[in-house]
């Protein structure tokens, strides 16, 4: 029998918190989701959120509205899973935050480009999240239940997007062109691990030749 000390670190609080994901990540199934005024105008009701609900913050706004649409009503009856990102910063410094790992209803990763920094923008990538007799798998058990096929986790998804940040550098244009060519299958996450230097720079100029910088809206 083990005695989980977790449970002496719940903050208190009337919202999810990064806190909250603290030694293990969480997935959830979307009940309500509502809008609000202030700094964060979404709130997501769960199954057993104990009046909690999850406020996304504006990146990860974006990813839900690029996966799943801009009508929040859609999102009921759907998961996703919540982790503690710990380089997630505020005022300089790095407090942690929450990100999505995973969603329901996709079949295949999505990678977009999200802001960073001003002018700088990064990969982010959500993996698939299985759902089995109508209730979402975690994705610790989803890669037991694949013949031994495993999902990538937040942590491989880090190793992904500094893989296209050591190709693409600082360059805009030459990250969002990228992304779209792996959306679009052209380009896999694999063939850019094996590819020479050389081949990626060309690439890369080529997938640029047209694009114009991304620009914040």
């Amino acid at each position: 029998m083990t005695t989980d000390l977790r449970i002496t670190i719940i903050p208190k609080s009337d919202q999810l918190n990064a806190d909250d994901l603290i030694g293990a990540s969480r997935t959830i199934k979307i009940t309500r989701v509502s809008l609000a005024a202030g700094d964060q105008p979404v709130a997501i009701n769960y199954d057993g959120d104990e009046g909690k609900p999850y406020l996304p913050c504006k990146s990860m706004r974006r990813v839900l509205v690029t996966v799943w649409g801009a009508d929040g009503n859609t999102f009921v009856g759907k998961s996703l899973t919540l982790y503690r990102d710990e380089k997630v910063t505020w005022g300089g410094l790095a407090v942690g935050g929450i990100r999505i790992s995973h969603m329901s209803g996709i079949d295949k990763p999505v990678t977009m480009a999200l802001t960073a920094a001003k002018a700088s923008r990064k990969p982010f990538t959500v993996q698939p999240l299985k759902v089995l007799a109508g209730k979402p798998t975690p994705p610790e058990e989803t890669s037991r239940k694949q013949d031994g096929e495993s999902m990538s986790t937040p942590e491989q998804c880090l190793q992904i997007k500094d893989l296209l940040f050591r190709i693409c550098g600082d360059d805009p244009a030459a990250m969002t062109a990228t992304l779209e060519e792996i959306t679009k299958g052209r380009i896999t996450l694999e063939t850019l691990g094996t590819t020479s230097t050389r081949f990626a720079a060309l690439a890369i100029d080529r997938l640029t030749a047209k694009a114009q910088p991304a620009q914040e809206t």
